[in-house]
């Protein structure tokens, strides 16, 4: 997986994040979902590659980044500082300005990213997921049921942390295999790196702190900018034609609240496009991304 890309640890301000880059041309970086780490773009990010210099991270406290302590609000774990992280790998490997694609709570970062750093990020797609805050807001009985992980995860410590302790394999393995559309689609080798990856208590802590986060803090930096403060670039919002959010939401439309320049579509898959739809979601994201360069005049950047 990731053939010619590199891997490396970047002190993100105290947090170390792991991240994997590689190709050549202008930036792309490529942020996860839960239960996943970066390797659920190991399809994706080579098609990538070919135009784009392609950077994948795992998030601060999933996989193999650091995993700081937190506090009473939960800050350390707010989208807020979760995006200050990926913008200062992205400063690292020296370029102030690129695009991000997300995925579930990928898309999340991404997207509050966008607009707390609006003179860095050129173009934003994401992937299978709605605004926080318009969740909350559009949440019913329905919603608790289908989205059980946003209460479960957020529920006062250790009860989920203990919960999910006990037996991680099954917590993940049922997250893959209930919100996916197509069987045996993670391998082995991806699937068991998903584990691990709960194994260890303080990942699953900061995962649930993250969660946390998500029900308060950013709920309301959400709040604040709602109305006042949009999201600049172009935007694409792609989601699985089999998931949740096509019965539930007119995706587009809650997108169109928050940015003026929004297209996209659904996919044929479940909640985990690039692992279950890889080249269909690759093309559109490099035609995306190219027309977002395009847009901006930019050259590739020299190497890093």
């Amino acid at each position: 997986m990731f053939d010619g890309f590199k891997r490396t640890i970047i002190d993100a301000g105290g947090v170390p994040i792991r991240v994997r880059y590689g190709g050549s041309g202008p930036p792309l970086l490529l942020l996860h979902g839960i239960p996943e780490t970066h390797l659920m773009w190991h399809k994706v990010a080579p098609i990538l590659a070919r135009s784009l210099t392609v950077v994948a991270t795992d998030l601060r406290g999933y996989g193999e980044s650091g995993a700081p302590s937190s506090d009473e609000r939960h800050t350390p774990y707010s989208m807020r500082e979760i995006a200050a992280d990926q913008v200062a790998v992205m400063r690292h490997l020296g370029y102030s300005t690129f695009c991000v694609a997300g995925h579930d709570r990928g898309g999340r970062c991404a997207y509050r990213m966008a607009l707390d750093y609006p003179k860095q990020v050129r173009g934003l797609a994401v992937l299978d997921v709605v605004p926080t805050a318009d969740a909350f807001r559009l949440a019913d009985a329905e919603f608790a049921l289908a989205y059980w992980v946003w209460s479960f995860l957020a529920a006062p410590a250790p009860i989920p942390e203990r919960s999910i302790g006990a037996n991680p394999d099954l917590f993940v393995d049922h997250m893959l295999d209930s919100w996916s559309e197509i069987a045996g689609v993670f391998s082995d080798e991806v699937r068991q790196g998903y584990r691990q990856a709960f194994h260890d208590p303080r990942t699953v802590h900061a995962i649930c702190e993250e969660y946390r986060a998500a029900a308060t803090l950013d709920v309301e930096h959400d709040e604040a900018d709602r109305g006042r403060n949009q999201i600049d670039c172009p935007v694409l919002a792609l989601w699985g034609r089999g998931g949740d959010l096509e019965s539930r939401y007119d995706v587009l439309a809650l997108w169109q609240d928050w940015a003026a320049d929004v297209h996209g579509r659904a996919i044929d898959c479940g909640h985990f496009l690039p692992e279950e739809a890889p080249e269909e979601t690759a093309i559109e994201l490099l035609q995306f991304f190219r027309r977002c360069y395009q847009r901006e005049h930019v050259l590739a950047p020299a190497s890093t």
